[in-house]
């Protein structure tokens, strides 16, 4: 048997050997700091192929246990979502080499711009990636909604019995008035998928489209968002949230829709007063409403939201997407390289 003093002698040369091996794979590529890859708020385990190619993945839960291992090393940050790390200024003064914060999505509202530039460090996101995707689930949540798609879905689950009640009646989308606020990519997009369904097309934006646009998608600007909320049946909110559109929808726009119009909210949680949502659902100024986003996200299970049967809440599930995920991965690793390596940033955000 070993004694004592070789096994333990045995144990630091086999402790020195994995950090000396560990700091080695640590060396070969360039160090991020994600986190945990597959665990609640990261980025999903099947694209970590995509990531470890170029990088070393430092593991957020790890570098706060090991600061001092790794905080010189790591030279840029992946942000997947607004909750998965808190880059202030702590982490920031923490990390001397760090070249980029990188965003996954289009939205950048979490993340304090100035701040990080004035360490020196360069911030992105992935645009135009989440165009479709995006479009997508706008069109799907009018459909739903519309139709009562979850409603049909919960009768054929749980029904008592075969009798289909009025409150089951849907409504149309074809032919009826869809009003886009906000009119940029994706915007423009949901124009394109609302023109094959014959709808009217109504939008409001800080500048007009060209109408050689406008006449491709047979789009209508309305110079008052006023004019686009009285005229429109479906009223959908495509907007980044800025202080200008915070709580653009509140209770003085609400009075402004049709009592069977539905507002479609695919852009950020506070764009809406949620407030004067509720109270609107609860006095039937408006017939439905459809949301991918909300404040917080997601709602506290007792949220008045929840409790009505015209509403439909979905956990901010709009890029939500096996391609598209994929190729805003690919995107934030193009970034990430590109800031390391002192290359041109496709998608840099300055404040």
């Amino acid at each position: 048997m070993l004694s004592r003093q070789t096994h333990d002698s045995r144990l630091v040369q086999a402790t020195s050997r994995l950090r000396s091996t560990v700091a080695q794979v640590v060396m070969e590529k360039p160090c991020i700091l994600a986190t945990t890859l597959g665990a609640p708020g990261g980025i999903y385990k099947c694209f970590e192929p995509c990531i470890e190619k170029h990088f070393t993945i430092i593991p957020y839960e790890r570098f706060v246990q090991r600061k001092e291992d790794f905080a010189d090393k790591i030279q840029a940050v992946f942000v997947w979502g607004p909750k998965a790390i808190n880059v202030d200024q702590n982490l920031l003064e923490s990390l001397p080499k760090l070249k980029a914060v990188v965003n996954g999505g289009v939205g950048v509202d979490h993340l304090d711009i100035p701040l990080i530039n004035s360490f020196g460090v360069k911030v992105t996101n992935t645009p135009g990636i989440v165009d479709n995707a995006t479009a997508d689930i706008g069109m799907s949540l009018m459909l739903a909604s519309a139709r009562k798609i979850v409603e049909g879905h919960n009768f054929s689950k749980f029904r008592e019995s075969d009798y289909f009640p009025e409150s089951s009646l849907g409504t149309d989308v074809s032919g009826s008035t869809l009003g886009i606020i906000g009119m940029g990519r994706i915007g423009y997009k949901i124009a394109k998928r609302a023109q094959g369904f014959e709808m009217k097309i109504l939008y409001y934006n800080r500048n007009r489209r060209p109408e050689s646009e406008e006449r491709a998608v047979g789009a209508t600007y309305c110079a008052s968002l006023k004019e686009l909320l009285q005229r429109s049946d479906f009223v959908m909110v495509v907007v980044n949230l800025s202080p200008e559109t915070h709580k653009l929808i509140g209770a003085k726009e609400f009075a402004m829709m049709k009592p069977n119009s539905t507002l479609i909210n695919i852009s950020r949680g506070l764009v809406v007063d949620q407030d004067a949502l509720v109270d609107a659902l609860q006095k039937k100024m408006i017939r439905a409403a459809a949301l991918d986003v909300t404040y917080p996200e997601p709602l506290p299970r007792d949220h008045p939201l929840l409790s009505f049967p015209n509403v439909i809440v979905l956990p901010h599930v709009g890029t939500h997407t096996v391609e598209t995920s994929q190729i805003m991965v690919e995107r934030m690793v193009t970034n990430a390289l590109a800031a390391i390596t002192g290359g041109q940033l496709p998608d840099e955000i300055k404040a």
